[in-house]
């Protein structure tokens, strides 16, 4: 049982509601979308197979609780819900970050997914399976990352599609830095009295030279 590993390393985290956590990250080669704002295009194509006892390994050596399975986009690749099936039989908690194209259900629900739902800056939005938004349970989390007032409403409108009982303050909102200030997304969120909850990407301000990890 193999997969195809981009990187492997430790740092804070820098998004989610786990924002400011330590964490070890396992970034998996692959993605079937080419967001315009993509900050990861060197996880498209460049890997080393490991079989999931190496992988296991490693992150256990930094002796870590908290491990996030991202790429890329995970779920490409068959192998990963048995890997996350095997970090929580080993009593890690565990974050799934997927770009939400793909259906989420495959995956053990122990495992807190974070399913980024594409806005139309990305170029991408027409690849959403919105039926993610019925299969998330309580503990998972949805992501919007906006760049302009279009992928504003269009996160207000998505996020309307959420199953009732979802909890609000799962749902992110991210601004994409580099198109727009994040005090201009807050002030919208404000105005609306939306109940979701304003993200910022910390690993960007903490190393905003740093292009991937170690």
């Amino acid at each position: 049982m193999t997969l195809l590993v981009n990187e492997i390393f430790y740092s804070i985290q820098g998004e989610s509601i786990y924002s400011g956590v330590p964490c070890v990250f396992v970034r998996l080669t692959g993605c079937n979308l080419r967001c315009s704002y993509c900050d990861t295009t060197y996880a498209y194509y460049e890997g080393v197979e490991l079989r999931i006892e190496e992988i296991l390994s490693r992150v256990d050596n930094y002796k870590c609780s908290l491990i996030e399975i991202t790429g890329g986009e995970p779920l490409l690749q068959d192998e990963t819900p048995l890997l996350i099936y095997r970090l929580l039989k080993k009593k890690y908690e565990v974050l799934l970050e997927t770009n939400g194209s793909i259906d989420i259900s495959m995956v053990d629900g122990r495992c807190i997914k974070i399913v980024d739902i594409k806005c139309p800056s990305s170029g991408e939005n027409d690849k959403n399976d919105l039926e993610n938004l019925k299969r998330v349970n309580q503990k998972d989390q949805i992501k919007f990352v906006v760049g302009n007032r279009e992928d504003y409403e269009f996160a207000k409108e998505t996020a309307k599609l959420i199953h009732p009982g979802f909890p609000m303050k799962n749902v992110l909102f991210s601004p994409v830095i580099e198109q727009m200030h994040p005090s201009q997304l807050a002030e919208w969120i404000l105005e609306d009295r939306l109940r979701v909850r304003l993200q910022i990407q910390l690993h960007k301000i903490l190393w905003p030279e740093k292009e991937r990890g170690v």
